[in-house]
């Protein structure tokens, strides 16, 4: 089961109906953050979030609206005697940005471990079951969208477990994917028991792009796709190309083409004051778009055998 709660769905500046930036991500304890506009940890309180299982924090890019929320995150953090290692992850040159954020921030109770993507497309394992793939998207700076993936195991076959003799003890660790060495030096793997590997639960997010390939490739079947919808207006399609923006319209079809379950919109201009005024028109391109707004949760489970 993955929960995901859109904290701010607004761009460029904050509203006092819209945060900025944040996406955060739960699953099994831990909690993943992507983007820290200003305005984050207001929305997580507002929310009844915590702040604490946060282990990794990954950023789209480096514009004041997707980080400027930072410092005053690691402070709090700091305040609460965190210790355990706190992961940060951007694009190149994050060390460097975060570094100078953290002027105001500089003593801190625990280590931030920083990772940059090297490459168009890079995946980093988030603890056991989470996987977190940044690819390229085509933004004035270097910008990356994120694809999140929960794997599902194949179906525990106790036929399958009886025929190879297996000990009725191992069967309940080797179902959670652990190798067993018994104490005759036999050596069970999940494998023997377990069926093919079954459909999991993928999240896909991307802000600040204009419509690339890299983006359905990487949104391919997700259950949810959380996309930039910035304009609305179809006078301002040539602002969003040379600002190197999105559409409404272009994230719907998006949608369409990578075949997700569900889009929602987010990352609004300030210009854009009544995003519901288009969501007409995204729908009648793919018909499950919504309307991001701050505080949306979803609780993503996986599909019934």
């Amino acid at each position: 089961m993955i929960d995901v709660c859109l904290l701010g769905c607004g761009g460029m500046m904050p509203l006092p109906y819209r945060h900025l930036t944040s996406l955060m991500v739960r699953c099994k304890g831990s909690s993943l953050l992507i983007d820290c506009g200003e305005g984050t940890q207001v929305a997580l309180r507002r929310k009844g979030w915590s702040f604490k299982p946060i282990d990794t924090i990954a950023f789209t890019h480096f514009h004041g609206d997707h980080i400027g929320g930072l410092p005053g995150l690691l402070l709090t953090m700091g305040n609460a005697d965190r210790t355990e290692p706190l992961t940060l992850i951007g694009p190149k040159g994050l060390p460097r940005v975060a570094g100078a954020l953290r002027v105001i921030a500089p003593d801190l109770p625990f280590e931030i471990r920083y990772v940059e993507i090297e490459e168009d497309g890079q995946a980093f394992q988030l603890g056991e079951d989470l996987k977190i793939t940044a690819f390229k998207v085509s933004h004035r700076v270097p910008c990356y969208g994120y694809s999140i993936q929960l794997d599902r195991a194949g179906k525990f076959d106790p036929n399958r477990a009886r025929e190879k003799n297996i000990p009725l003890k191992y069967w309940n660790p080797l179902q959670k994917g652990n190798v067993i060495t018994a104490e005759d030096g036999t050596s069970y793997t999940p494998d023997m028991v377990l069926g093919p590997p079954r459909k999991g639960i993928r999240v896909t997010y991307t802000t600040d792009t204009r419509p690339v390939r890299s983006i359905v490739e990487n949104a391919r079947g997700s259950d949810l796709f959380i996309c930039e919808g910035m304009y609305g207006e179809e006078e301002k399609l040539q602002n969003a190309k040379e600002h190197k923006h999105m559409m409404i319209r272009e994230a719907a079809s998006l949608a369409r083409e990578a075949e997700v379950k569900s889009l929602w919109l987010t990352h609004y201009s300030p210009s854009l004051v009544h995003p519901e005024d288009y969501l007409d028109q995204a729908r009648a391109i793919f018909r499950g778009t919504c309307l991001g707004k701050d505080g949306k949760t979803a609780e993503l489970v996986f599909e019934e055998d």
